[in-house]
């Protein structure tokens, strides 16, 4: 039985902390199964730091996360998405761009930590709450997605 790889688009308005946490998550414990991406409606142009002082604090390689537009994903030529995933309510309220090959669309909404505000150490424990909600959703969507491929 040969596993199709599905690819998906986690898309926020800056890409630089729930996008990127979610395309993390996913990489990990998607399985080999999924192919994580993340993108910004209007993307920060840096990755915030408090983001990657997290995931590099639970054991993600930060090497290769940056924050982008969404354009790199709608030009001919571009990685076509199976689905794609918001996970602000910003980003879910724009007028998204034709993506190729018509994705299934989701919206899995987070509060944007970048915004909190409070201590040094309230604010990495803030961070670390919307991960951990993150990570919950997505194995929450992985666990689904076995069940329905073992019931069919």
């Amino acid at each position: 039985m040969t596993t199709t790889i599905k690819n998906i688009l986690f898309i926020c308005t800056g890409n630089s902390c729930r996008s990127i946490m979610a395309e993390a998550i996913l990489a990990r414990l998607g399985g080999g199964r999924y192919c994580a991406y993340s993108a910004g409606s209007h993307p920060a142009g840096v990755v915030n730091p408090n983001t990657l002082e997290l995931l590099a604090a639970k054991g993600h390689d930060i090497a290769g996360f940056s924050s982008k537009s969404w354009d790199g994903f709608t030009n001919p030529g571009a990685v076509e998405m199976d689905l794609i995933i918001t996970v602000c309510d910003n980003a879910a309220g724009e007028a998204c761009p034709i993506w190729l090959g018509h994705p299934e669309n989701a919206h899995w909404p987070f509060p944007d930590p970048a915004v909190f505000r409070g201590s040094a150490d309230e604010i990495r424990a803030h961070y670390a709450q919307i991960y951990e909600r993150i990570d919950a959703r997505i194995q929450k969507f992985l666990d689904d997605v076995e069940d329905i491929e073992d019931a069919g």
